[in-house]
């Protein structure tokens, strides 16, 4: 069969399914996977240079012949899984098995690791066919994608502005219909925040749903993980589905059934309480009219019987700061101090870097063990606003996506930020605590720019996080706003 015998009329069409109904597309063979593969090429040569979204592309020839191996297992009776066939893109943060993962590092450009890591080799196992990678920052490290390996990724909706990141590439691939659904990782909101500037849906599962590694850090590292980014929230879920599930190679991976994330997310909300965490009080500075968006959007889940109600942690916020560059600067200095210590590769470190490292450097035994202690205290804090909230809800950024030429805000509402990743703060509520966060698309401002909306749920509710998703999603208009450049490329105006 081929796409114009089954209604699937163009290379168009086939880039804007869905990733399930691309899925079913491929399996029930309406469309084969060669078809697939070359329509999301052509796609992406026609939009990926406007973005620089998906970096280190592999040949076209090879990607074809993979598909064409998909297309003779399916004859023969054979579908690895729901993502048989599907062009996928690793963040190049995660290690891929035959491609470069330079982490935006330019002493790593000609890094090709010889294992995946264990959510690229369960999107392997489950039938993908790997394309390219992702765009990060360096490391990682800040909410812009850009480097001095790959260069900037642009937003998909305003490509003067930024993408955000570390996801970045993975959020703008996918509002730009380059990738069917994506991968990214998330420590300070790197999968909240580009989902929020690109209007697409990105999950912070809870700590351990889907296991990080292998590596030696399976410890030790417990603010960052790996989680599902899409343009629906079915599609999220069912990504989800795939990444997690317990590994005995990351030994605080949590040990239940992944297939519950496939199944439906219908559920009742009435009567469900959402308490409105905000600005904290005053306490985050933000740009004019991301609050007023915000609540708006809110209004929405008002339509599905909740209520909203102000909600205060009992808790000092400044002192959660410090917490979190106590673990942070611990975390990223044991992780790249030997590139630290190698004074070539140093010299070619990003300054925000170097930084990193040399406050993780500085710290001391006891430092980090009462980070560790105030981080629970935390934790301690929300549960008890759990008791009278099923969910709590902030925004997924303090300011709108900001010019790409900047490396980050130094001033929110005429605040200094005092470091480089202080105008994130919002999101570190949600990591500190290990709790699911969705970000789900909050609207645009005046000048067309998306916001976002982290929604926090109970210790391993991702499910319900989830169901609250979709059920939030099928009453905004939001995401019927395409970016400009998918409408240009069809022929038709903006909406």
């Amino acid at each position: 069969m081929n796409a114009a015998s089954t209604g699937i009329a163009n290379a168009g069409d086939i880039v804007g399914l869905g990733a399930l109904e691309l899925s079913h597309v491929i399996r029930s063979r309406s469309v084969s996977c060669r078809e697939v593969m070359q329509a999301y090429l052509d796609h992406i040569d026609a939009i990926n240079p406007r973005v620089n979204a998906i970096v280190s592309r592999q040949d076209p020839e090879h990607l074809l012949r993979q598909a064409d191996e998909r297309d003779r297992q399916l004859a023969g009776g054979l579908c690895l899984g729901w993502m048989h066939g599907m062009p996928q893109a690793p963040k190049d943060l995660a290690a891929t098995a035959g491609l470069p993962t330079t982490l935006g590092f330019p002493g790593l450009k000609q890094n090709v690791p010889a294992v995946d890591a264990i959510v690229v080799e369960r999107a392997r196992r489950a039938g993908a066919i790997f394309i390219g990678k992702t765009n990060t920052p360096e490391f990682g490290l800040g909410s812009h994608t850009y480097n001095s390996v790959f260069g900037t990724t642009l937003n998909a909706y305003d490509q003067s502005r930024t993408a955000g990141g570390s996801s970045g590439g993975a959020a703008v691939a996918l509002a730009l219909r380059l990738l069917p659904v994506a991968d990214g990782s998330d420590m300070m909101g790197s999968l909240r925040n580009p989902a929020g500037y690109n209007n697409v849906f990105g999950m912070r599962p809870s700590f351990g749903r889907v296991p990080a590694g292998p590596g030696d850090e399976v410890f030790s590292q417990q603010l960052s993980t790996e989680g599902p980014m899409a343009r629906s929230v079915a599609d999220l879920a069912m990504l989800l589905s795939t990444q997690a599930g317990y590994d005995e190679r990351a030994p605080l991976s949590i040990n239940t059934d992944p297939a519950v994330f496939a199944g439906s997310l219908e559920r009742s909300f009435q009567g469900a309480r959402i308490g409105w965490l905000g600005d904290f009080n005053g306490y985050l500075p933000t740009e004019p009219g991301i609050m007023s968006l915000c609540r708006d959007a809110l209004r929405h889940v008002e339509t599905l019987g909740m209520s909203v109600e102000e909600a205060t942690p009992d808790y000092p916020m400044e002192r959660l700061w410090k917490t979190w560059l106590t673990l942070r600067g611990f975390l990223v200095a044991g992780k790249t101090r030997a590139l630290y210590a190698n004074a070539e590769m140093r010299a070619q470190m990003k300054p925000e870097a170097v930084w990193e490292v040399e406050q993780g450097l500085a710290l001391s035994g006891a430092d980090v063990y009462q980070a560790s202690v105030d981080r629970s205290l935390w934790y301690e804090a929300l549960l008890k606003l759990f008791r009278h909230h099923d969910f709590l809800v902030l925004p997924s950024a303090q300011v709108f996506p900001f010019e790409a030429s900047l490396d980050w805000p130094k001033h929110i509402n005429g605040k200094a930020m005092d470091t480089y990743h202080r105008w994130m703060e919002i999101v570190i509520p949600g990591t500190l605590a290990g709790l699911p966060v969705i970000n789900v698309p909050a609207g645009f401002n005046a000048d067309g720019l998306p916001m976002g909306l982290q929604i926090i749920g109970k210790p391993q509710a991702d499910l319900s996080v989830l169901q609250l998703g979709h059920a939030y999603e099928k009453v905004i208009p939001y995401t019927r706003v395409k970016p400009a450049l998918l409408e240009a490329k069809q022929g038709r105006a903006p909406a």
